[in-house]
């Protein structure tokens, strides 16, 4: 479909032509997710019921799913900054419409309503860019270049789109807030359009018709099952951030009731620091995803490291009786392992070289299906089993996601694939991903 065209530099892996876009990325997430860690206590504090919130953010997550699986060829078919640009467009629309005749008339059909066609829009901006990187970076660099991707998506989702509401919510409150993420959205459409000036990739759908397009199209789900290790690797997509979707629904809840004890600020704060941590630990695992095994580095630091920080994240303010200290290392180890898993976006292009789009629509399935599938197990559980249990669920989800992993196949550039050494002697030349 598109023919890669080089970079004109790399900065620790990141392409510099599309340093603007990088940033746009950080921006356009800070107004995504600048209400992700507090819309479902205000919603409670409205009078809706814990579920009631819960479920906002399980159909949001679903439609974000279909929209991530389309965005990828999309993208590569009818070009990233369109797509971008459509995606910026659409989520402006329904944010308005969302604040105006969903909250601020307290109508929970048209909140659900709006907020959920709002999830159509993001990953239009956001993923349509992952299409781009790959396009761009070379195939050995991949992960070092996705690694700076997930570090501006930290940026603006968890460090500017948490800490921003701890500081305006005393001074504007909860709407005034979630009208300022207009701008910050509105800033990174601008940016995209106007300073990410040069076409990285040359277009070879040009000639193509309508029924060729729609049948790349369609090829984002028939890759699916044409390539088992692409439907292996992408169950592993969905449980690698089921605490990122799925504790923003249940911890403000847990965090700031009297068992907890502690304030919205102090929330906010803590989970921040998780995505500050992630700023650095993107770019970290990205470079030593590249040297020492994509897989490898998923398996151990990825879905082991989460299953018992997540259990820490629960635990450890219980167990210290409140403590701020606690509850942030619970936060910080949770930050540091959950970003492990960035070599996925690398993974998934590498294993369908000749359909990148389409095998990044299928990253993106999987990526949206865990926003969806993270909040629904929050709302069928948080009635009936409690917090405690849910928390158990998401780190034994990382357990199956070890085992998983035993069954990907994908050829990494830059490593020789021998027999897998034990931990105890890991050496960095010597490691294989032992699939």
């Amino acid at each position: 479909m598109v023919q890669r065209v080089e970079s004109r530099g790399l900065l620790f892996g990141m392409p510099l032509s599309l340093i603007w876009g990088y940033i746009a990325i950080a921006v356009f997430m800070t107004g995504d997710g600048i209400e992700l860690a507090f819309l479902s206590r205000y919603i409670v504090d409205l009078g809706f019921s814990a579920t009631q919130a819960s479920l906002l953010f399980t159909v949001y997550g679903l439609l974000a799913a279909l929209s991530s699986w389309s965005s990828g060829v999309l993208a590569e078919v009818f070009r990233p900054r369109r797509i971008m640009r459509i995606g910026v467009i659409a989520w402006i629309v329904f944010h308005v419409l969302f604040l105006c005749f969903g909250l601020e008339m307290k109508n929970y059909p048209l909140m659900v309503l709006f907020y959920g066609i709002r999830g159509l829009a993001y990953p239009l901006f956001i993923y349509s860019f992952l299409v781009w990187v790959a396009q761009v970076a070379p195939r050995e660099r991949q992960a070092s270049a996705m690694g700076w991707y997930w570090t501006m998506y930290s940026i603006g989702i968890g460090f500017l789109g948490t800490y921003l509401p701890s500081f305006t919510i005393p001074h504007i409150g909860f709407m005034g807030t979630l009208w300022m993420a207009v701008a910050w959205v509105a800033v990174a459409g601008a940016m995209v359009v106007f300073l990410v000036r040069e076409w990285q990739v040359a277009d070879t759908c040009a000639n193509k018709t309508l029924a060729e397009r729609l049948h790349e199209l369609s090829r984002g789900a028939t890759i699916l099952f044409e390539n088992r290790s692409i439907l292996i690797t992408a169950i592993v997509r969905i449980i690698c951030n089921l605490t990122l979707f799925g504790f923003p629904v249940i911890m403000p809840l847990f965090f700031t009731s009297p068992e907890a004890g502690f304030t919205m600020e102090q929330w906010l704060r803590i989970w921040g620091a998780l995505f500050i941590v992630t700023i650095f630990t993107n770019v970290m695992w990205g470079l030593i995803g590249d040297r020492i095994g994509w897989v490898f580095q998923m398996r151990w630091f990825g879905c082991g490291g989460c299953a018992l920080a997540t259990l820490a994240f629960y635990y450890l303010p219980l167990t210290y009786n409140g403590s701020f200290f606690a509850a942030l290392v619970g936060a910080v180890a949770l930050g540091i392992f959950v970003s492990a898993f960035v070599p996925m976006g690398a993974i998934f292009p590498a294993m369908a070289p000749e359909h990148k789009g389409a095998a990044i629509s299928a990253h993106n399935l999987a990526a949206g299906l865990s926003s969806f599938m993270g909040p629904a197990i929050a709302t069928l559980g948080i009635s009936t089993i409690g917090v405690e249990s849910i928390v158990w669920i998401y780190a034994l989800l990382y357990v199956v996601g070890i085992v998983l992993t035993y069954f990907i196949h994908v050829d990494q550039p830059g490593l020789e694939y021998k027999a897998m050494p034990s931990l105890d002697n890991l050496k960095r030349s010597e490691i294989s991903e032992a699939i």
